[in-house]
């Protein structure tokens, strides 16, 4: 199984459109199983398309760049989380190209005013893959140290949903704690909940840095972060996790790198 998070950061990048055409190449290219987006935004005064899904919705522009390379195969699940810089409605999203059970979509912060940009949710999906249900969800928290909505109370929120799914499940996404700080909230999520970081068990595998220096969030940021995860809730055999899109293994499309997985199930 081939999986893929990215933080798109979208449409605050230049060049926009020729960003997400690579990053449509690469799905082709790479025939990822489930892919789990962060930051997929769209405005607010765009036409409505279906559900709550709007014409120039990241998510749904990107499926339609994948149609025009022949890909078909996706099916888009997205949900608004809060506003972004005023004239976006902010969301996550997941495309899979596996059989969908069911979608979910929860708040994880203490908040639920979608106005207001702290507010965090949650969405995921379940699927079938080789014959068993497994559940996926991509996530974009908080920091730890922000006393109004902190990480610890959205892992808390975000676990106790997956850990009922009743099912094995991944968490993927931007989780805002940086791998390599002690005692917060990577630690809460693998020490102390038992989570499998994907990329320690990996057979081949690089730096794992997806955020060098300063970006959205992280104003004040000068160090190299792993904050863009792939957490499973069993040990899986995990071929190979590589940082993608950093201009080394495909070009930059984010001020996030993206992190592809290869586990087999």
């Amino acid at each position: 199984m081939n999986l893929l998070t990215l933080n798109c950061h979208s449409w605050q990048e230049e060049n926009q459109m020729e960003k997400i055409q690579h990053l449509a190449q690469t799905i082709k290219e790479k025939a990822y199983d489930v892919i789990a987006l962060q930051e997929v935004s769209q405005s607010i005064d765009a036409p409505l398309v279906r559900e709550n899904i709007k014409e120039n919705n990241y998510g749904l522009v990107l499926l339609q760049e994948l149609k025009k390379l022949g890909v078909q195969d996706y099916q888009l699940v997205w949900d608004f989380a809060h506003m972004g810089y005023d004239t976006y409605e902010e969301g996550l999203a997941i495309l899979t190209r596996l059989p969908l059970v069911k979608s979910h979509s929860f708040f994880v912060s203490k908040g639920t005013d979608t106005d207001y940009w702290k507010t965090r949710k949650i969405v995921g999906v379940t699927v079938e893959y080789a014959g068993r249900e497994l559940s996926f969800y991509t996530c974009h928290l908080g920091w730890w140290t922000d006393e109004e909505e902190p990480a610890r109370y959205q892992i808390e929120q975000l676990l106790h949903e997956a850990q009922g799914c009743g099912t094995p499940f991944f968490l993927m996404g931007d989780f805002n704690n940086s791998a390599h700080i002690k005692g917060e909230g990577y630690e809460l999520l693998t020490v102390e909940n038992g989570l499998y970081d994907t990329y320690l068990f990996a057979k081949e595998k690089d730096s794992g840095i997806t955020v060098r220096g300063k970006i959205a969030g992280w104003d004040d940021n000068k160090q190299d972060l792993r904050i863009d995860l792939i957490l499973a809730s069993e040990q899986v055999d995990v071929a190979s996790s590589l940082v993608i899109f950093n201009g080394e293994n495909k070009e930059v499309v984010s001020d996030h790198f993206g992190v592809e997985v290869r586990v087999r199930l």
